[in-house]
């Protein structure tokens, strides 16, 4: 039972990793990885949300295929993954927001910090923020997201980015598509 298992996990990944969701292949390997820890599942599939054009042009967060998908394990919606990249002083870095069936931030993680200074904010502790709010929650650096010194930059960019995934949240809430 346990290698097969294991089996099925090696061909979920690899299918995964052949197919993919138009990630760079090391970005795609850490949103597998997030996604068995923090859903402790080994055998899941993405379905992509799919928003017209019309729709995503009002969104704060641009939705894409490669972007925003569902997370199943079997026909068991298990919650949405996000994946974007948000500017720093120079460069841009990638984020991962991990969202339950229930649309609440349970998880989220910097996969790629390319700055010498400011990559504090991949912090569990200061990510943990984020943590349970909803497409109704605002986040903002100045008043209900703790500041890191040295890392201005990095933590506005970061909390502007996942306030504008919230309210996309709250809009795809309100169109009938989340």
């Amino acid at each position: 039972m346990r290698i097969q298992k294991t089996t099925y996990s090696i061909l979920f990944v690899v299918s995964f990793l052949l197919l993919g969701f138009g990630l760079p292949k090391k970005i795609e390997k850490k949103v597998v990885k997030e996604v068995e820890k923090t859903f402790e599942v080994s055998n899941f599939s993405f379905q992509s949300i799919v928003v017209d054009s019309e729709l995503n042009v009002q969104l704060p967060a641009k939705v894409t295929a490669q972007n925003f998908n569902a997370i199943y394990k079997n026909d068991e919606l298990l919650g949405y993954v996000f994946v974007d990249q948000a500017p720093s002083k120079t460069a841009k870095f990638d984020y991962l927001v991990l969202f339950n069936n229930k649309l609440e931030i349970v998880h989220s993680k910097i996969l790629i910090y390319r700055e010498e200074y400011g990559g504090e904010i991949g912090s569990k502790r200061w990510l943990k923020q984020f943590f349970g709010k909803t497409g109704s929650d605002r986040v903002d650096y100045e008043t209900n997201i703790d500041g890191i010194s040295g890392a201005t930059i990095s933590v506005r960019s970061m909390t502007i980015a996942m306030d504008n995934l919230l309210q996309s949240i709250g809009i795809l809430q309100e169109n009938k598509i989340l």
